[in-house]
């Protein structure tokens, strides 16, 4: 099992940068696969990116790709998202999950979920 909790939302203007930290605990973190997804207001949650245990696998929503980077360090038990070029569409709940499956892009693999940070991008 294990547990997480993200850390670094808050409210930027558009073209700003945030960055996003994920921290668990238990010691197997190196075993998940880790997603990062968003839920806006009225919208469903969404997946935005993820990334393989071992950082060979890394995939991203196409609405963040290219301004988006997500990675991880298995010593430290951290997963980040650093967020470049923000527009106001990327304001919304953050969440990271731990997933021991495959699938991921798809919110119902991951078995394990933080609490949320928020984060907000005015035009």
């Amino acid at each position: 099992q294990v547990q997480l909790a993200e850390s670094g939302g808050g409210l930027v203007q558009a073209g700003g940068s945030l960055r996003l930290s994920c921290a668990a605990s238990g010691r197997t973190f190196y075993t998940y696969n880790m997603g990062w997804f968003r839920q806006a207001p009225g919208n469903e949650r969404e997946f935005v990116a993820a990334i393989s245990p071992g950082s060979s696998y890394i995939f991203y929503a196409d609405s963040v790709k290219g301004r988006f980077t997500i990675s991880r360090d298995n010593v430290k038990n951290t997963v980040s998202l650093q967020m470049n070029s923000l527009k106001p569409e990327d304001t919304a709940v953050y969440s990271c999950a731990a997933a021991t499956g495959i699938g991921a892009r798809q919110s119902s693999t991951y078995a394990y979920w933080g609490q949320g940070t928020q984060v907000t991008v005015s035009s």
